[in-house]
């Protein structure tokens, strides 16, 4: 039997780790900082502040957000918008809810607490609608629905629409009519794209086919008899809007080859991490079947929080470890940077935006 040798860490070159010493921390960033010389999700945290702070400082990386999970109802929709506000990203892609249930926070309407003596159906009655704790008024939506049917007036209803078209105007409608932040507003003002490749998946997309079926509804209703409201809807289900999503695809596969770097910062998983993630696929793809010869872009920079793990199996959990053999990821042997905080976003995306402000602003007070 071999005999055992004992090793020295700090000559073999292994990284010390620190105490956490409240007495000598004073900021956010120098938290986060102590953290990610500790251990476990604090470390991850900590690794995490790392990698986004310099994908934010790299002028020549062009940042993507993804974003799902009911944030905005989470009340994290003014991170968002001052992330863009910063320049801190520079393209969004969003399930349609998140973005629907900021709209209603744009427009100054509110969430509430919900109350543990109301049931799920008394919520119903009474017009509220639940995510987990939280409430949002059935009636919120209406006004949503409004600020929906106003942009719809400035578009030509056979001109081709994609959901970055439509949050774009959208954005229009509320930097020109209303007064409260958001985050449609925002990257309207920043000329950040808005991307949400699930447009139907969202009281925004229900409200794009509901304009399209009521240019059709007095025809409908002149052609079945009185009453037969069942098939006036079949008949006004065929109007269809002229939404075409490879408008989508197309666009931001044009903005990521453009960039001369790419970092991702996902909150949660999905459709909208997992679409942000395939355009190297796509050029890829193009290169072997269509006789192409581009270089397919790669993300140099990831930062995931979400709180499912890997081994479930599911896409929110799949790692960037596991993203490199699709093609979609700088291997960190060749520079690529990530971290990934098995978190709920709403504990730690506040503290990550905190030390972020923090650092940036001190670079902002540094002369040139």
């Amino acid at each position: 039997m071999a005999t055992r040798e004992f090793h020295d860490g700090g000559k073999d070159g292994l990284e010390a780790l620190e105490p956490l010493d409240p007495d000598k921390i004073g900021s956010f960033s120098e938290l986060l900082v102590a953290m990610g010389k500790t251990a476990f999700g604090g470390r991850r945290l900590g690794e995490a502040f790392e990698v986004l702070d310099a994908m934010i400082k790299d002028v020549d990386c062009k940042v993507v957000l993804t974003l799902s999970g009911a944030m905005t109802i989470a009340k994290m929709g003014k991170i968002i918008s001052t992330m863009v506000d910063r320049g801190m990203v520079h393209c969004i892609i969003s399930t349609g809810a998140l973005i629907a249930h900021g709209l209603s926070e744009s427009i100054g309407k509110t969430h509430y607490r919900v109350n543990p003596a109301m049931s799920d159906e008394e919520l119903f009655e009474k017009g509220y609608n639940r995510v987990y704790d939280t409430l949002e008024m059935e009636s919120n939506l209406n006004y949503v629905e409004q600020v929906v049917s106003q942009t719809l007036k400035r578009v030509n209803y056979d001109t081709p629409l994609s959901s970055e078209i439509l949050t774009r105007e959208l954005g229009k409608t509320l930097a020109e009519e209303y007064e409260g932040d958001g985050i449609l507003k925002s990257a309207y003002l920043k000329k950040v794209p808005v991307y949400i490749p699930a447009y139907t998946d969202s009281e925004m997309g229900l409200d794009v086919g509901t304009w399209a079926m009521g240019r059709a509804l007095d025809k409908a209703r002149a052609q079945v008899k009185p009453g037969d409201d069942l098939e006036v809807l079949r008949s006004i289900h065929l109007a269809l809007p002229s939404f075409n999503p490879y408008l989508d695809l197309n666009s931001y596969a044009g903005q990521i080859l453009s960039a001369k770097k790419i970092g991702i910062f996902t909150i949660g998983g999905g459709v909208p991490r997992n679409w942000a993630q395939q355009v190297g696929p796509y050029v890829e793809i193009g290169n072997h079947r269509l006789g192409l010869n581009v270089k397919p872009p790669r993300f140099q920079y990831g930062v995931r929080i979400c709180p499912e793990p890997d081994y479930w199996g599911g896409l929110s959990g799949c790692t960037y470890q596991e993203g490199i053999s699709w093609g979609k990821f700088v291997p960190p042997a060749d520079g690529g940077r990530f971290a990934e905080v098995l978190s709920d976003a709403t504990v730690v995306w506040p503290l990550l935006m905190m030390g972020l402000l923090e650092r940036q602003r001190a670079r902002d007070k540094r002369p040139s």
